[in-house]
């Protein structure tokens, strides 16, 4: 077993973080999302509400905390750079956001049951809903910054990622909550956009 990374202080931290994900999960599968309160998850976590609302701004968060796609949009924006500046070219922009955006999907279903777990919840709970919504429109600004870093105009940005999101979304919906469909589906949303007549 690989040994943690980090100081002691940031491994407590990650544990502390990782047993309220844990506990909230175990609590929405045994009384339901509308059944649980933060109080609950705390306690079945054995840590303090202060802890808590640390590491989370209520309970909605646990949900998507669980799957930490901010963290896996911003690991995939950093690890993939562009061959070169993208300039005004819409089509460089799309080749560079395909291959980001398909490590993404890859990287959110590298643990198939918790992705179905966390499509399920959100899919049963308009709230939950709502809130995934507001979350996506941050992956478009995480898009859209990445390709002004790597040289694109500001139009073409802006294009680009909404259309990289786009994708991510055509995909998900063709994917049909299977986690084993979901990169493909995506990386073929934009094989259509690189060949609309296809």
């Amino acid at each position: 077993m690989e040994p943690e990374k980090g100081s002691l202080r940031d491994r407590k931290r990650r544990r502390a973080r990782e047993a309220i994900i844990a506990a909230a999960h175990e609590l929405f599968a045994e009384r339901g999302f509308d059944g649980v309160t933060v109080a609950d998850i705390a306690e079945r976590a054995e840590v303090g509400r202060a802890t808590f609302f640390r590491h989370f701004g209520d309970k909605q968060e646990v949900v998507f905390g669980a799957t930490r796609l901010q963290e896996a949009a911003d690991a995939e924006a950093a690890r993939i750079e562009a061959a070169a500046p993208i300039g005004d070219s819409l089509d460089a922009a799309l080749a560079y956001l395909r291959e980001v955006v398909v490590a993404f999907a890859r990287r959110l279903t590298e643990h198939p049951e918790a992705f179905s777990r966390h499509e399920r919840l959100v899919a049963a709970h308009p709230e939950l809903r709502a809130r995934s919504l507001t979350k996506q429109r941050r992956y478009a600004e995480t898009l859209y910054a990445l390709l002004l870093r790597n040289g694109a105009g500001r139009e073409t940005a802006t294009l680009a990622a909404e259309l990289g999101v786009a994708c991510y979304h055509a995909g998900h919906t063709l994917a049909e909550g299977d986690p084993a469909r979901l990169a493909g589906a995506v990386d073929a949303a934009f094989e259509r956009l690189r060949s609309p007549g296809a």
